[in-house]
């Protein structure tokens, strides 16, 4: 499923657009009905009738028109005030007709209209901006839903962020209703490039928290990019760029995030090779919610064979030469790197691979644009040298079964590189600065994070969170601290709200103070007013820890181990006896 855009040929529909089609679309056939009310309603007051003695009478206006509001709609009631003459029964047969061949042509207008692709195009729109102007709490806005957006979604599901889709394909736009989450995503299926479409989907609202352009035109990203920059520069916009030439043009007009998941893969496989346990570390922190951490991957060092050299082949064909890798590229069109050994192929034959010296290499890649092609080679290298360290690219997440089955060593898939990505700056911003401190450190200090993690959370990818101690974001905590002067330790944020000789499953990461940042900090550590803490932990810890830092009756529980009473007339009188008691 990839994340294709192309341009929009549709004109934009506005909410205020549906009455003004449905008023254009049914004018002549609710004309038609008007002139046969008003024909009636004038027949009937000028024919005059016979009473039973004989004496002619005339229907009022009012009486016609009552007469015609039940006969013309083909109610049926009777004849008032009294039995006409036949020719008022004559006159009452023709509009009987004429309003069922009205209704008739109105009813099949509105059929017409129903099924009309503009219209419900109109209708959807006016749903889409009624649901966007409803949201009264923080949600990020997704411009693209092919692969990375499907992860993406299910993924801030899980965390519970709402969001916004804008997605070109009506087919993808509909398949959200297919994937069962627990919220309402509104969704326009429309072109992301048009201004005003970011704009219905909530761009200026004040409870837009950001932007991620993710579909798989490059040039699309660059002009979502540039809107929002341009119409809202106040919230971050996370952008995929697949070429750096696009990349550097996001990053000239403030692009606050521009992930190249190529680009990304190279910096992992390098650091992978450099520091296997901080690669690890690195993988599983930033992984989608629910994934396990994964055994320590090392890529040897030795020679390397390359197979395809595109976008993705050259991204790694870098990583590798910065760790003075050997290096041999098969590729059919060559290569164009004068200081690398190029074979002229495919690679899923066994001829080039064996040019390319397959049979003494400790490693191969296959990294074409084709999934087939990339298993093929994958499946033939390791028949030429079982020993082999395979690296595989996945290019489409529906193939998911078959290289689960390959087994590969690495396996590449951009959609989730782009979407983990994502989702470690939203997360916490302060976890990207983290991350960048993990990859200057060593082995040993990696493996002991992920050891302590293990023991703490478990196997599987733990929540990340911060904690603010400020007014806002601690203020229990903050007052302790600022009003208080009181000397609050980190490890106080660790206990159990509910017995306070418990530990929660939650490990501090780092704190960030006056901008530096303290990696790994003991309990012993002491807060300031301003700190801001990264955690990594389970979500029932992240949810009883909110409490302490909430709470002032279960701040000070934590804190001294009083339990006081709920209410503050109940509060003060506990004191109250406490202090009687003292003295």
């Amino acid at each position: 499923m990839p994340d294709r855009e192309r341009p929009s040929t549709r004109t934009p529909a506005m909410p205020g657009s549906v009455l003004f089609m449905i008023l254009r679309r049914l004018r002549a056939p609710m004309l038609l009905l008007v002139v046969v009310f008003a024909v009636g309603i004038a027949g009937l007051v000028l024919i005059p009738g016979v009473d039973a003695q004989g004496q002619t009478w005339h229907l009022t206006l009012f009486q016609a028109l009552y007469f015609m509001s039940y006969t013309a709609s083909t109610i049926g009631f009777g004849e008032i005030p009294q039995g006409f003459s036949d020719n008022q029964r004559l006159w009452v047969t023709v509009i009987i007709y004429a309003s069922v061949i009205g209704w008739a042509i109105l009813v099949a207008s509105l059929l017409a209209m129903v099924q009309d692709r503009a219209f419900a195009a109109a209708l959807a729109t006016a749903r889409f901006t009624r649901a966007v102007r409803s949201i009264g709490e923080p949600f990020l806005l997704i411009c693209g839903f092919g692969e990375t957006g499907l992860l993406l979604a299910r993924a801030l599901d899980r965390l519970g962020m709402r969001f916004v889709v804008i997605e070109l394909e009506p087919e993808r736009a509909q398949a959200i209703e297919l994937l069962q989450l627990t919220q309402e995503v509104p969704t326009l299926a429309d072109d992301a490039r048009v201004p005003e479409h970011l704009l219905m989907a909530g761009l200026a609202k004040r409870e837009c928290q950001g932007v991620l352009a993710l579909t798989n035109d490059d040039k699309a990203n660059l002009a979502v990019a540039m809107t929002v920059r341009l119409l809202n520069p106040r919230i971050p916009v996370l952008a995929r760029a697949m070429t750096r030439q696009v990349a550097a043009n996001m990053a000239s007009f403030g692009t606050d995030g521009i992930i190249n998941p190529f680009t990304t893969f190279g910096g992992y496989l390098a650091l992978a090779v450099e520091s296997p346990g901080s690669y690890r570390l690195l993988s599983w922190l930033t992984g989608a919610p629910g994934t396990s951490l994964k055994p320590e991957t090392a890529p040897p060092r030795g020679r390397w064979v390359v197979c395809g050299y595109g976008r993705f082949g050259r991204e790694v064909v870098e990583a590798f030469q910065r760790q003075e890798m050997n290096i041999t590229v098969v590729d059919p069109n060559g290569c164009d790197a004068p200081d690398l050994r190029t074979v002229i192929g495919l690679g899923t034959d066994a001829e080039p691979l064996l040019e390319a010296g397959i049979e003494h290499a400790v490693g191969v890649i296959a990294g074409t644009d084709d999934d087939v092609n990339n298993l093929s080679i994958a499946v033939t290298a390791r028949e030429l040298n079982p020993r082999l360290f395979t690296i595989v690219r996945q290019n489409l997440q529906s193939n998911h079964a078959l290289f689960e089955a390959y087994k590969a060593d690495i396996t590449m898939v951009s959609s989730e590189i782009v979407a983990n990505e994502c989702l470690a700056v939203l997360k916490t911003p302060r976890l990207a600065t983290f991350l960048q401190a993990v990859r200057g450190h060593d082995d040993a200090w990696a493996d002991r994070v992920v050891e302590r993690l293990i023991a703490t959370v478990g196997v599987e990818t733990p929540e990340i969170w911060g904690v603010a101690i400020s007014a806002s974001g601690a203020p229990a905590i903050h007052r302790a601290v600022m009003l208080d002067r009181r000397s609050v330790s980190l490890g106080a944020l660790d206990r159990d709200p509910e017995d306070r000789e418990r530990v929660l499953p939650c490990v501090p990461l780092a704190i960030v103070r006056d901008g530096s940042l303290l990696e790994m900090p003991e309990q012993k550590q002491m807060l300031c007013a301003g700190d801001e803490v990264l955690y990594a932990g389970t979500p029932a810890a992240r949810r009883s820890q909110w409490l302490t830092l909430h709470n002032l009756n279960v701040r000070d529980y934590v804190l001294d181990g009083k339990d006081l009473p709920g209410g503050w007339i109940w509060q003060w009188w506990a004191r109250r006896r406490e202090g009687g008691r003292s003295d």
